[in-house]
Order: structure tokens, then sequence, then C-alpha cells
């Protein structure tokens, strides 16, 4: 059977997946087929098939009372009370912005007083439910979080998520059409998946040493997002290597623009 007859077949209610065998290659309980939000998102997990896709279909009312239930109840259960020694100071954190060339005001960034560290806040909509802090001295670890969440630090409008590892990089990409998706782990959570697959498409962007890891991430977005880039990288996106960015104009559902 080929994969568009699976595809016209098959009936997933929303947040369902089906595993079977790759029509394409063959592989062994490598194919996947999700109704995610009412995108069937297929994909085989076999190294050296590339077969993958999505498509609109219809939510029943349903699904859509299901959908808007789990999202409700994610929203009201991040709870998170920003520490009183979180403060606006953007001279404490001018040094690290002028190095990343970063604008604080834009960004909303914060200063952690007891820590010494430029805090990104994690927001939905209007409301900080989280935040990370990057040390600004030789405190261990490097970036702290501060809340619960699952939520990644995230920066941009648009249709296409650049995932990266840090909030910086995530803040340089993040612009219009794009949106930066700092995942600050070595892995990507169900929360990280779940805010991917808003988007049409997604761009994993690791550093360059990190190609194992780019790959697995890719695999696994491919059953929440369907179409998901891999852009090889020279350097970590935070430098602005101008080849690594000239790359970006060329993704996804706009162009990215220097800023």
């Amino acid at each position: 059977m080929s994969v568009n007859n699976i595809i016209n077949d098959i009936t997933l209610t929303n947040g369902e997946t089906k595993r079977m065998d790759c029509p394409e290659c063959g592989g062994r309980k490598t194919f996947t087929i999700t109704n995610n939000l009412g995108s069937l998102v297929w994909n085989c997990y076999k190294a050296g098939c590339h077969i993958s896709g999505g498509k609109r279909v219809h939510l029943t009312a349903d699904d859509i009372r299901k959908s808007l239930g789990s999202v409700a109840e994610e929203t009201h259960s991040v709870t998170f009370d920003k520490p009183e020694w979180i403060v606006k100071d953007d001279d404490a954190i001018a040094g690290f912005c002028d190095f990343w060339k970063l604008d604080p005001k834009v960004l909303g960034l914060l200063y952690d007083v007891k820590e010494h560290r430029v805090v990104f806040p994690i927001m939905q909509g209007n409301t900080m439910v989280d935040a990370t802090g990057r040390s600004l001295g030789k405190r261990i670890p490097k970036w702290k979080r501060y809340g619960k969440s699952s939520l990644p630090y995230v920066f941009g409008h648009g249709k296409t998520a650049i995932v990266v590892e840090d909030c910086v990089s995530a803040a340089i990409v993040g612009t219009d059409g794009f949106v930066g998706v700092a995942v600050l782990g070595t892995s990507l959570s169900d929360g990280h998946k779940r805010y991917v697959s808003q988007f049409s498409t997604a761009v994993v962007a690791l550093d360059p040493d990190a190609l194992p890891k780019t790959l697995q991430f890719a695999k696994e977005l491919r059953g929440h997002v369907a179409n998901v880039i891999v852009l090889r990288l020279t350097d970590d996106l935070k430098y602005r290597n101008k080849t690594d960015l000239d790359k970006l104009t060329t993704l996804g559902d706009t162009q990215w623009k220097y800023h």
C-alpha cells in the first residue's frame, strides 16, 4: 500500500498516533502518523529513509473541545512568582548586552541582583511564567532555571521556528517571520514539542559539534511538525557568522532579515 493510500484511509482522533511498517523502505514499525490539532503528520524514523509529510484534516467538535481543555489546563497549571531580587537594571547587564548586541528593552531582560545574572523572561502572552538566568561571572551553573515549567524561551513572531540551544541565539534569530526557540537543555521535552507543533516549519539549528543531537531533534519533531529542516552550521548562531545567517534567508515561509 502506498503512503497516499494509507493517509487517505486512516482515521485518527486528535492526539492519536499510529505506528506501522514503512510503505517506502519496509522498516518494521518505523513509520508513524499523528493527528496533531488537525495536522496529520507522518514520518519514517529509519536512517536513510526520508519519507515525511503533512496535511490538514477535519477536527470533530469533540476533538476541538478536548484540545482547548488541555491547553487551558496546561496554561493554568503554570504558576511563577518572580523572586524579588530579579529586577530591571539595564546598567547591570549592559556589558553582556553590548557584547552580544542585544537590546534589553526589546527583549525585556532583567537582572538577578542576588546571583549576578542576566535574566531572560519566559512569557505566555503578557504573563511571565518562568525565567532563565545566565551568570555574568563565574557562578555555577552558568544557566539557571527559576521556575518549574517545561516551556522553552522564545523570541520573535512568525510561522517558522528556529530551534536553538540557548537564549542568546534565540534572541538573535527571532524576528518578524521567525521565532527563536531555545530548548535550554540536551533533550526535547513534551512541552517543547507541544510548543513547536504550532509552527508550519521547524528549523533545527544547534551548535556544529552537536550533529547527533541535531539529527535526533529533527527526528522527534517530524512527529509534530510537517516541515522539519536541519540547518548545518559553521558556528553557533549567536556569533552571527554571515555564512550561517545567509542560510536562514532561504528557509521557512518568509525571509529572515538581519537585525
